[in-house]
């Protein structure tokens, strides 16, 4: 609590001021009501009740200050958090999102941070005013009857040592809890994204068995922490109303004569004071036990690795010994330079734009320099592959699936960093610059053609929110989205439903190919752009792809060789491999595996 608040020390230092402004009001009643009981034989209680009228009104109106603030305090800190964490999710390592389930990760900034969010907030109202309130009585009591005094010690005491051994353990209940909500959040993110396929294959009632474990699971936790609670609880009040019964007993007992009675008064009206703010005490420490259990969870989400963003150079990789982690260090002296192979850069016989010699590196946009990587240190991706694309033309790549070009494109846009070898933008390596350096030169398609829940115009300027009116109507007719644009109500205002779930394949592959051309990149890479296309829309996209090419570099994954066979350069990859390199038709003669695809597809070219 001291951690989380740490930034609200001095809110939390004037809500303290009034909430010890309003307990001292609190603890002066009992007072004047002593003196009204010992001056009622007398008939002069008109002051002291006006005294008392005015301590009820001033106690509660800087008790409600004390309690805003402190409330107000705790929102402050949930917002803290939450900005942080959303910041840190959004700048995960790529390779957390593939340990991590997106629903759970969800779950912690929402339902984990409510959870805080009461600890924070109600727990330390309750805590601060409680806590106050209740020295204050103790401190009153023991000046009006020591004796007395001990016996309720002796009653709160014994009910304080069963709370502490609860705590622990609803603490622990609390973090299962949450954990089992997030399984939830995690498994309905799941199943509700692949809507279609649960309905076609009737699998509804399967998946609902199998949140509704997870939710059993939650109940069960829940269960738990809600007995351990209510051990707690009926501990506390058992003290606190045994402690009242034997001052009132015993302090009945010991009653001599009329001064003593308004002390038994006094007394007792602290004894009834200590119920409430007791209570809410201990009720206070476990919401922090079970908040803390939260916060545990969020604290972890706050400690996964993010994306490094700054410059990496030489001074921080290299060393006496050079580092193998460092991205771009491959050999024992840390260089950048391509480690010794038996692998060719380039296959023999077809030399591309990767084997003319280092002039070319300073005139390309990307350079893939014996590049290895591998998601798992015991399963290569790439072997070795060396490519370069120019400032501007197409380049393809193709081959079978799983050879690596997806990953190829990854390394590009930098989502991860090559175990070894160097990829340059425009002859630099891409360790001497920022991720955002590097990000701001390419544009993506990827296969998964992402399109977010609101209008046409928001997703299509998404990555230029300012772009200019006619720049956005030059894209949306690069990409054949007229039509598109007239039948949808309210045309480039149409909202989108989530995921882009009111437009077809087709018309997602080409919303996301306009938002590419919108920012006008150096580097354009496209991940299968047909694939969801029909023939009249391939031919439109064909003919943009030709004229980007004349205006930045293009990059391109085939599985139709349709879609590139114009292309300037045709990479084969195999098993993480480039195996072949050229033009369509020189590929036709040279290589067997690039025929073989174009058997599959009965394509030849031209010359069939």
């Amino acid at each position: 609590m001291a951690g989380l608040t740490a930034g609200h020390r001095p809110a939390i230092a004037v809500a303290t001021l009034f909430t010890l402004a309003g307990s001292a009001m609190g603890l002066a009643q009992p007072l004047v009501a002593r003196d009204i009981v010992d001056a009622a034989r007398h008939g002069r209680v008109l002051v002291p009740l006006l005294v008392l009228m005015g301590l009820f009104v001033a106690e509660a109106v800087t008790a409600a200050a004390g309690r805003f603030l402190l409330e107000r305090m705790g929102e402050g800190v949930i917002r803290t958090l939450r900005h942080g964490l959303v910041t840190r999710l959004l700048r995960l390592d790529m390779r957390e999102y593939g340990r991590h389930r997106t629903g759970d990760l969800i779950s912690r900034v929402t339902t984990d941070t409510t959870v805080v969010r009461e600890a924070a907030a109600q727990a330390l109202v309750d805590l601060v005013s409680g806590a106050l309130v209740s020295l204050g009585a103790l401190s009153l009591m023991a000046w009006l009857d020591p004796l007395l005094l001990l016996l309720v010690a002796a009653t709160v005491g014994a009910a304080a040592l069963v709370v502490t051994t609860l705590l622990s353990g609803i603490r622990a209940a609390s973090e299962r809890t949450q954990g089992a909500v997030g399984d939830i959040a995690a498994d309905l993110e799941r199943v509700l994204g692949a809507l279609p396929m649960v309905r076609v294959h009737c699998a509804e009632d399967r998946e609902a068995a199998r949140i509704g474990t997870r939710i059993d699971s939650a109940y069960a936790a829940g269960v738990h922490t809600a007995k351990l609670a209510a051990v707690m609880s009926s501990a506390v009040q058992l003290a606190v109303h045994g402690s009242f019964l034997l001052v009132l007993v015993i302090g009945g007992m010991r009653v001599g004569g009329a001064d003593s009675l308004g002390e038994l008064v006094a007394f007792l009206l602290y004894a009834s004071y200590l119920v409430v703010p007791l209570s809410a005490v201990f009720h206070a420490v476990g919401l922090i036990q079970r908040g803390m259990g939260a916060y545990e969870r969020v604290e972890r989400a706050l400690a996964l690795p993010i994306e490094p963003d700054e410059v990496v150079g030489p001074a921080d990789c290299a060393g006496p010994t050079g580092r193998d982690d460092c991205p771009g260090a491959t050999g024992p002296t840390g260089s950048a330079e391509p480690a010794a192979s038996d692998e060719p850069a380039e296959p023999a016989g077809l030399v591309g734009p990767a084997g003319r010699g280092g002039a070319a590196h300073h005139t390309d946009a990307l350079t893939f320099r014996n590049v290895h990587f591998a998601y798992h240190p015991d399963r290569p991706v790439l072997r070795g592959v060396s490519l370069s694309v120019p400032r501007r033309g197409q380049i393809a790549l193709v081959g079978r699936s799983g050879a690596g070009k997806t990953t190829l494109f990854s390394l590009a846009a930098r989502f991860y960093e090559p175990h070894t070898g160097t990829v340059l933008f425009d002859g630099r390596p891409a360790t001497e610059l920022t991720r955002h350096a590097c990000r701001s030169r390419i544009a993506l398609v990827d296969q998964n053609t992402h399109i977010v829940h609101g209008t046409l115009w928001d997703n299509l300027t998404y990555a230029d929110p300012g772009a200019d009116p006619s720049e956005v109507q030059r894209v949306i007719q690069q990409a054949n989205l007229t039509d598109l644009v007239d039948r949808l109500p309210g045309g480039l205002s149409c909202t989108l439903g989530e995921r882009g779930s009111t437009l077809s394949g087709g018309e997602r592959q080409r919303v996301a190919l306009a938002r590419a051309l919108l920012t006008r990149p150096a580097l354009l890479l496209l991940d299968e752009p047909t694939s969801h296309l029909d023939a009249l829309n391939e031919a439109a996209l064909t003919r943009v792809m030709h004229d980007t090419a004349r205006q930045c570099a293009l990059l391109v994954i085939a599985h139709r060789l349709s879609t590139v066979q114009n292309a300037d350069r045709i990479y084969l990859l195999d098993a993480g491999r480039i195996t072949a390199t050229g033009t369509h038709e020189e590929l036709l003669h040279h290589s067997p595996a690039y025929r073989e695809l174009a058997d599959a597809q009965t394509l030849r070219g031209p010359a069939t």
